[in-house]
């Protein structure tokens, strides 16, 4: 069974995709010119120094674009789900659903499970749950509006995989409040992971995980993590 090629999620995630590249376009391309030219280390830098001074103010200026993960982004996460046979799924960053739709759609094909997503954004909330009912799957996901590292302190539950995808000076804190959670094996996933202090945490196999770079969208600094200890 794949949820991913039948209606109606199949039929949500290709008009999702089309509304966020249109959404995005100017982002991603201004982006690629950072790259091109060398600045991207500096707008990273920015980014995260921005995210310290206030990272809820900098965050609404992105409210209405979608940050979604790529088509085959989301299949790796769909296939990451099914392979660990994943009840339990935690993700840092909802934004507008594409990613918790490819999770919740291995969810479905597992036999059923939950999904708790975090979002900080009002409108993303409401319209990640629109979107989920339209792809057949809000009954398998709950989002909880608000900061994360209040939001995820209660999970109910082991924890089968996390997945990474907010703001990215949290990506440590919100890592070592779910690791009492996860499963051994649990894989982690990180999009855009660029916060040196998460880098250096993940890749020190003494705190119970292996890691790599994941060689999918590489231009997003990808990580793909296990819990091993």
């Amino acid at each position: 069974m794949n949820a991913l090629i039948t209606f109606p999620t199949s039929e949500a995630l290709r008009r999702l995709h089309l509304v966020a590249e249109a959404s995005d376009r100017e982002l991603m391309e201004r982006k690629s010119r950072a790259i091109a030219d060398g600045s991207a280390d500096r707008a990273i830098a920015d980014v995260l120094a921005a995210e310290e001074a206030d990272y809820r103010g900098l965050y609404q200026r992105y409210q209405a674009n979608f940050l979604s993960v790529s088509p085959v982004y989301g299949r790796f996460l769909y296939m990451m789900a099914r392979s660990v046979g994943a009840k339990r799924i935690v993700e840092f960053g909802s934004s507008m659903a594409v990613s918790t739709i490819y999770l919740a759609a291995a969810l479905r094909d597992n036999g059923g499970g939950l999904l708790i997503g975090s979002e900080i954004e009002t409108s993303k909330v409401l319209r990640s749950q629109f979107h989920l009912g339209a792809a057949g799957l809000g009954d398998l996901v709950e989002i909880r509006e608000g900061d994360a590292l209040e939001t995820l302190k209660d999970v109910g539950g082991e924890v089968d995989l996390l997945l990474l995808d907010g703001a990215f000076s949290l990506y440590l804190p919100v890592l070592k409040l779910i690791e009492p959670w996860l499963k051994p094996g649990a894989p982690v996933l990180a999009e855009k992971a660029i916060c040196p202090d998460f880098l250096a945490y993940i890749n020190n196999p003494a705190n119970g995980y292996l890691s790599l770079p994941l060689p999918i969208d590489t231009g997003r600094r990808n990580i793909f993590a296990v819990r091993v200890g």
